[in-house]
């Protein structure tokens, strides 16, 4: 994985991530195969950021009926990266 935008997909904005900001700890979709070392460059690289900490989780699937029949969503994997004292992403 050499792109890094193909490893960070988005930035999550959510009540959660807003609350976790203080702590200078922001919230990522990544790819699945994506290691945390991985996470850590790419954060570095598109955010010209120095990241501390990275943890990582996968989120199962939800189930959705559409009509008669069940389905499911696919797995995702979330990042949560946690920068050096006095760093910051910029927020549009």
């Amino acid at each position: 994985m050499s792109n890094p935008y193909y490893i960070v997909k988005t930035l999550i904005q959510t009540e959660k991530g807003s609350r976790i900001e203080a702590d200078r700890c922001y919230q990522f979709y990544v790819a699945a195969g994506a290691t945390k070392i991985d996470i850590k460059r790419a954060v570095e690289a598109i955010y010209k950021v120095q990241v501390d900490r990275v943890n990582t989780m996968v989120v199962p699937g939800k189930m959705r009926r559409v009509r008669m029949q069940l389905g499911r969503q696919p797995d995702w994997k979330k990042a949560y990266v946690r920068l050096q004292e006095g760093q910051k992403i910029e927020l549009k």
